[in-house]
């Protein structure tokens, strides 16, 4: 046979042979109601079931979401992460999970923009909806902003992970807290004091977890901005997605002055994020991906400004 030569075309059974010889079967007799008025609600029954639960809902639910910022761009469009839940009493077998999805799609076709009036609103709907007395709300998501080259200006998008949460509770109202996750340059001070010449640094990752203040205004204050200059002007460098040489040595420069042990950066930000009125509690981690060791290196600091305020 040559290259040119085709086999037989082989002859296939039709689809539903096809599915018949891996096992599918014809449908059964149906004898359940189809109407939704006389199919039997489980989750609705009403019996002492033991115990109360603190929480029930659905969780990895991936959605679009639309983002603002101070920063440029300004409006983004972005993928949300959500967590939904509401605390159920010992009387209640379970909660109607889709009505979770269902507000979730309401909101969308309004135009879901993830902002803490917004996820408010959210929250205090989706009690109502679900007839309890409490909901909460956890959304995670990657926000891009610009970043330029500290000599040649070219811009480039740099990216950190935010995440809020907003609890609602009919009696004790809202709770508020974010978190945003940003990578920086660290210069080992150990390193830079012992040597010669050089000093090794390696990539840094601060995560801040914030309390925020009831009356903040998001129209006013963007706290994902505050969050990254309290993260990024208190490392040794700048992270840049475009770099040419003239930006290279300013940065390596730059890193050099500024050496940070974990310790030092974790210290560095709590300082920044106690001196900002918004932030009522706060926690500070970093974790460095040491260059010359097989380990990483962390640190943390956990602040409470009231109960600080309050033990004095």
């Amino acid at each position: 046979m040559n290259k040119f030569e085709t086999l037989p075309k082989k002859q296939l059974p039709n689809k539903a042979e096809r599915h018949k010889l891996f096992g599918s079967v014809e449908p059964g007799p149906k004898t359940k109601p189809v109407e939704k008025s006389k199919m039997a609600d489980l989750q609705n029954t009403k019996k002492d079931f033991l115990f109360d639960l603190d929480e029930v809902g659905i969780t990895n639910v991936k959605h679009p979401i639309v983002i603002t910022s101070n920063l440029h761009p300004e409006t983004q469009t972005s993928i949300g992460t959500f967590r939904f839940t509401s605390a159920i009493e010992k009387t209640s077998k379970g909660t109607n999970m889709s009505r979770f999805t269902e507000q979730l799609n309401l909101y969308h076709e309004a135009g879901f923009s993830a902002d803490i009036a917004t996820l408010k609103r959210f929250t205090k709907d989706l009690a109502e909806r679900l007839k309890q007395r409490d909901a909460e709300i956890t959304v995670t998501f990657p926000w891009f902003y610009e970043r330029r080259g500290p000599q040649s200006d070219l811009s480039g998008m740099n990216h950190a992970d935010c995440g809020i949460t907003v609890a609602y509770d009919q009696k004790k109202g809202f709770n508020v807290s974010t978190s945003l996750s940003v990578p920086v340059t660290t210069l080992c001070p150990c390193s830079k004091e012992i040597s010669e010449y050089s000093a090794h640094n390696q990539r840094g990752y601060v995560t801040m977890e914030i309390n925020l203040d009831d009356n903040v205004d998001e129209t006013k204050l963007d706290w994902k901005e505050q969050l990254l200059n309290a993260a990024e002007s208190n490392a040794s460098s700048r992270l840049h997605p475009v770099l040419k040489r003239p930006d290279e040595k300013m940065v390596t420069e730059a890193a050099y002055e500024n050496p940070r042990f974990v310790e030092d950066m974790v210290r560095l930000v709590a300082a920044d994020l106690y001196e900002m009125p918004f932030v009522k509690k706060f926690k500070v981690v970093c974790r460095n991906e040491e260059s010359i060791h097989m380990h990483d290196a962390i640190a943390s600091v956990t602040y409470d400004k009231k109960h600080a305020e309050t033990s004095i």
